[in-house]
């Protein structure tokens, strides 16, 4: 954060989300405008308060066509995030940023998609035209020739080596999937409500991309997220109890690629997500043992467990023993993706997840944890990412 003390000078004033489906039967553009009507209703905060918005570089709604619609009228911020899911928590910081400098009063965050019944992420960059030339499609060219055209064949070679590397079995991923069900099967907004898995569900799942199987693959989800910021001090006068922003961050390794970072230092780390992980707890002013509730991106179940390790959970290759202790079930010191993570409850590109984490701060989730001060949320990995530490205004 610099030299500019930022923390708490924002917080989440609301949320507001559309069912989540697999067919939604309506357009991008609607799910994003219900999403932001919706979040806005939460907090209470009108439409023509509404000075900047923040979404993702891949999503497809417009910044002024979304306040056009909506009756916003004129913006004073307006920022996207690349990078897929690795800008989930990013779009948050630069709400923030925007609230704390004075640059907006009211910024809302979203992001919404037909990423099941349009176009599917998964599937790959899989096209009948030929890509347009650029530094991404250049760099791709070196790894698709070799087969690695979808996520779950890129992040297969990194798990193959992450198990290779400790010792470690495809079971090892499977209990991140088991924890993520068994939570989504007592969380009503959930696609797997009432669907949790076993252990065995899992290793008799068919293999997507060898060592990954289907249930350690995040799901394809149509639906929309949205999250109202705005200063602390007006928060605390609106309808729901301030989530103070104790701090975000974004980090991108020294060697970094898109899922492909294979002549990194040590193929089995994410040092993207370790560098977001101390610029977090340093801002915040707090160490692990005071995080009450995780939110980590499950796009694929391997990348959860070396999030552990990177942000000082465990040590390195201790993360499978962590997931096996009971630790991270409610209950447990260190409840994982109560909501069910996107394996379990929607793949929003993780900001399901920030409402999550703002629910559990509002005591208000469906699996709610006792007493929640601090919750850390992280955003996709194997990208360059982000991450969010929320805390309770006291």
């Amino acid at each position: 954060m610099g030299d500019i003390d930022l923390t708490d000078r924002a917080a989440i004033a609301g949320i507001g989300a559309t069912e989540f489906s697999k067919a939604s039967g309506r357009s991008e553009f609607r799910l994003a405008c219900e999403a932001i009507a919706s979040a806005l209703e939460d907090c209470g905060i009108e439409r023509a308060e509404v000075d900047g918005l923040v979404t993702f570089s891949m999503d497809t709604n417009s910044e002024i066509e979304i306040a056009r619609a909506m009756g916003m009228g004129e913006l004073t911020f307006f920022s996207r995030i690349g990078y897929g899911g690795g800008a989930a928590c990013g779009v948050l910081q630069q709400a923030m940023l925007a609230v704390a400098t004075g640059t907006a009063q009211v910024v809302v965050v979203y992001r919404a998609f037909n990423e099941r019944s349009g176009v599917r992420f998964g599937s790959g960059a899989q096209s009948a035209r030929p890509a347009i030339p650029n530094t991404d499609t250049a760099r791709s060219a070196w790894t698709s020739p070799y087969g690695l055209h979808t996520p779950a064949q890129q992040v297969a070679m990194f798990a193959q080596r992450y198990l290779h590397t400790y010792g470690g079995t495809t079971a090892d991923f499977g209990r991140i999937s088991v924890i993520d069900r068994t939570h989504a099967a007592t969380n009503p907004k959930a696609w797997f409500y009432e669907q949790p898995i076993t252990l065995e569900d899992h290793q008799s799942s068919r293999w997507i991309s060898e060592p990954l199987r289907l249930l350690d693959c995040c799901q394809e989800t149509d639906g929309a997220q949205a999250i109202v910021v705005t200063s602390l001090e007006r928060a605390r006068d609106l309808r729901q109890p301030p989530v103070r922003l104790a701090a975000a961050a974004q980090g991108s390794g020294s060697n970094q690629q898109m899922m492909t970072s294979y002549y990194d230092r040590d193929l089995s780390q994410l040092p993207e997500m370790g560098l977001v992980g101390r610029q977090l707890f340093a801002s915040a002013g707090i160490g692990t043992d005071d995080v009450d509730v995780a939110i980590l991106y499950d796009h694929f179940t391997p990348f959860v467990l070396v999030q552990l390790e990177e942000l000082g959970f465990c040590a390195p290759g201790e993360a499978a023993a962590l997931a096996a202790s009971g630790e991270l079930e409610m209950g447990g010191s260190l409840p994982l993706n109560p909501h069910g993570g996107q394996l379990g409850e929607a793949y929003l590109h993780g900001m399901n997840g920030i409402a999550e984490g703002v629910r559990q701060i509002r005591g208000t989730a469906a699996n709610q944890v006792a007493d929640v001060e601090h919750v850390l949320v992280t955003a996709g990995t194997g990208v360059p990412t982000s991450g969010a530490i929320l805390r309770v205004d006291r």
